[in-house]
Formats: structure tokens, sequence, C-alpha cells
């Protein structure tokens, strides 16, 4: 068995197309990534939802008086969150809702945010000693929130209303449309996660440094919202009848957070990888090749040793 392993260690080993996989995929489960995307995915069930409520309260004063574009935008935003319905504000909008909202977003946001700084420095192995305190990383993760959240929302109701539109001047434009408005989803998409994987963590990350996990990350949320759509249209429509839909709606949206942050670490460790190049790694115990070295290195070594060894390499 043990030679076996170490033929296939030096068969991994010797090709790029299966070691670059294999060592994102080690040292996502080194890292315990899975762990982080749950922590993630907590935080954003409770952020959500305030959010949502900026959204429909803005929206009362943007669109004071049209209320089926209010019923379009806000449909657009909610059509990423899955069994998720919530009636639009047909009002002039409400500053006392807006002010509420804004500080309820505000506290829940975060704590999305410093899981997610959490989370994106255990996978840039920064150590303790180098990762910002009080009140830096508060204003840190004022910054992501302010500008993550915002730019999630932008981003979701610009694709979406483009894909609702049916036709112009009269002129049906059947799928068309839809198409465009998932390829500018991803556009969309790709540009806010360059800006937030260069942000969430201390590690200085360059915009080609961050470019392949922020499109990564941008076409897999994309599938899986294509994915959990279709799903939920063809084997949740008896949810009520069994679970009840207000259960069945938290376990999925749970879960839908949940897949999203795994994809988004997961694309992060993509980037650590081939920016500090942790890779090929062993299969085997002790760890005998020069990139299991340099990761201990940069996780254990002295924090300017460690910055240096990830941005030299």
């Amino acid at each position: 068995m043990n030679a076996l392993l170490r033929r296939l260690d030096a068969w991994q080993r010797s090709r790029g197309w299966l070691a670059f996989p294999f060592a994102v995929v080690k040292k996502f489960g080194d890292d315990g990534a899975g762990n982080l995307a749950a922590l993630i995915a907590y935080y954003a069930i409770f952020s959500i939802f305030p959010l949502l409520l900026v959204l429909t309260t803005v929206l009362g004063f943007v669109l004071s008086g049209h209320p089926k574009w209010q019923d379009d935008v806000t449909n657009s935003a909610l059509h990423n969150l899955p069994l998720v319905k919530l009636q639009a504000r047909h009002t002039s909008g409400s500053v006392i809702a807006l002010l509420v909202g804004l500080v309820i977003s505000l506290w829940s946001g975060l704590g999305v945010a410093k899981a997610a700084q959490t989370a994106f420095d255990t996978v840039y192995l920064v150590p303790h000693s180098e990762r910002p305190g009080f009140p830096w990383a508060i204003l840190r993760a004022v910054r992501i929130v302010i500008v993550g959240g915002l730019g999630l929302i932008a981003t979701t109701v610009v694709s979406g209303a483009v894909a609702n539109v049916k036709s112009i001047d009269g002129l049906d434009l059947g799928p068309g449309l839809r198409v465009i408005g998932i390829v500018l989803a991803v556009a969309l998409n790709t540009g806010l996660f360059l800006v937030l994987f260069r942000w969430l963590t201390v590690r200085p990350v360059g915009w080609m440094d961050a470019l392949p996990g922020a499109v990564i990350s941008a076409v897999a949320l994309q599938v899986l919202q294509i994915s959990v759509s279709l799903f939920i249209n063809h084997q949740l429509k008896g949810a009520s009848k069994t679970y009840g839909k207000d259960v069945a709606g938290v376990i999925v949206l749970m879960s839908w957070f949940y897949l999203q942050a795994r994809v988004v670490l997961l694309a992060a460790e993509v980037n650590v990888v081939r920016q500090a190049k942790l890779w090929p790694r062993a299969l085997t115990d002790p760890p005998d090749t020069p990139a299991d070295h340099r990761v201990e290195e940069i996780d254990e070594g002295p924090p300017s040793e460690g910055q240096r060894a990830f941005t030299q390499a």
C-alpha cells in the first residue's frame, strides 16, 4: 500500500494539471476552511434581512409612485435568495425605517465581514501577530460591509433588471436578455470580488493575483444560483406539505450561504497557491516537497519572514 501511494504521489507531482488542484484541496482542508465557511454563513443569514429592509426602503424613496418598478427591482434582488419572499414597499419611503435598517445592517454585517477577514487571513497564512487589532479591524470591516453589501445589491439589481426586460419598443427579445443578464452579473460580480479579495486580508494582493479567484467566484456563484433555482422548482414544491415552507426556507437559505462561502474560500485558496507557488504538495507524511516546506515557513515563521516568503514566491 505504501509503495502504491508513493507511486501515485510521484505521478501527481509530475503533472501540473493534477498537482495544482490537489494542492488547493489539500490546503483547503489544512486551513479548516469548511468550518470558516460555516461561520460566515451563520452571520450572513442574520444580515441579509436588514439589508433587504434598506433596499425596499430606498426603493420607496427613489421609485415613489412607480409600484411596478419597485416590484421588478425587489424581485430581481430576491431572485438570488432561495425561497425568500418579501413584499415591496409601495410608499414614498420611511426615514425611520431607513435609519433602523442601516444601523441593523451595519451591526449584523460587521459579523460577516469580521468572519470573512478571519477566514481570508487564515487562508493567506497570516499569523495572529500580523492581523489588525482594535480599532483597525472594525474600520476594515465597516469598509467591507459598505462596499460589499451595497455592491452586491447593486450588481444583483442591475443584472436582474436587464434580464427581466421582455421587449424594447414592442420588439420581443425572447431569452436573449436573460443570457445578457447572466453575463452582466458575472462581469459585475467579478469586479466586486476583485476589490474584496484584496481588502479581506492584510497580505499584499495585486489585481492580477486576485483575478483568478474573482472570476472563479463570480462564475461558480452564478452556476450555483441557476442550479438551486432549478432544484427548488422541481424538488421542493411539496416542502410545505412535509416540513413547512418556513422551515424549508431557513434550511435552504443557510445551505445556500454555506455553499457560497465554501466556493469563495476555495477560490481564495486558488489565488494563494498560485501567488505563493504552493504546489506540488505531497500525498504522504512527512511532507517532503518544497511547497510543503514553504507552507510551514510562511505559517510558522516570524511575521516579517512569513510576509517576505509569501511576497517573494
